[in-house]
């Protein structure tokens, strides 16, 4: 299907939240830097009711349509809509599970949304996340010892977003900030349990940054926060902590939340499976 001007239209079409489907997409999407994807999401599709008004929506803005549906009669309606108005469509779990059944033999359970059962899992993340805003730049340091994983760094290294991605993984994530002239709470030098890692970032990256961020405050007088040697020295003082206390270093630079939280989960499973050897 061409493109109209520089965007097209992308329909994703869930019986559950559709998160999978959007990652699918976006993932996918990033690669065409020359076009843009205009995204509608149809999550909880459950229903032929429901099915009816997405398929008048996709017949109004023709374009890829990808779903995530295990209702054999949902599936069925939306394909043969798709084939009468020439657009094209996939199932993104279709394969995989087709995969795992030829594997294992057995047949799918065909649950809808069976990820997102309220199980012990479901739970570790909750009280995770509730951890996690509760230790948040530095608050209530005495119950540090009780994170599995503590991100530490200069202001604008991606502390707290980090520290949110990572609990909605199920990790206990608390953040402290590193500031020149401030000592570090004791309870930070003392952790034996946690995995502390320190985040850093070029000093260019940092300024550019924090501009923004005052940008959006209206705040422009704020001169020392972005001023080059300033931020060098912040830079250099995090560098000389991490060293001391022998921290896991990161360099967030060129790095988006997804991609930081990943490097942090690495460290944290090899330190894990590090501690269960020995």
């Amino acid at each position: 299907m061409p493109t109209t001007g520089n965007y097209f239209h992308l329909h994703l079409v869930s019986d559950s939240t559709g998160e999978t489907l959007i990652t699918v997409a976006r993932a996918v999407a990033a690669q065409y830097a020359n076009v843009t994807a205009v995204e509608h999401v149809y999550p909880l599709v459950r229903s032929q009711k429901q099915l009816d008004r997405v398929l008048d929506e996709i017949e109004e803005a023709p374009g890829i349509v990808l779903f995530t549906l295990l209702e054999k009669d949902l599936v069925g309606r939306l394909e043969a809509k798709c084939k009468e108005i020439n657009v094209p469509s996939l199932s993104i779990i279709g394969p995989v599970m087709q995969l795992f059944q030829a594997y294992l033999g057995a047949a799918t359970t065909g649950r809808v949304g069976a990820q997102h059962v309220l199980n012990a899992e479901y739970f570790k993340r909750i009280d995770a996340l509730n951890y996690t805003m509760i230790h948040d730049d530095g608050q209530h340091v005495e119950g540090l010892e009780e994170a599995d994983v503590v991100l530490v760094g200069v202001s604008r290294t991606s502390k707290t977003p980090t520290s949110i991605y990572l609990a909605n993984r199920g990790i206990r994530t608390a953040n402290v900030p590193l500031v020149p002239g401030i000592p570090l709470p004791h309870q930070l030098e003392m952790l034996k349990k946690p995995l502390v890692v320190s985040l850093h970032a070029t000093p260019e990256r940092l300024i550019q940054v924090r501009q923004n961020r005052l940008l959006s405050m209206g705040d422009r007088d704020n001169d020392t926060y972005i001023d080059r040697q300033s931020v060098a020295d912040e830079v250099a003082f995090a560098r000389r902590l991490s060293a001391k206390f022998n921290w896991a270093l990161l360099d967030v630079t060129r790095r988006s939340i997804e991609e930081t939280a990943a490097a942090v989960m690495k460290l944290y499973a090899d330190r894990q499976r590090q501690r269960l050897s020995e």
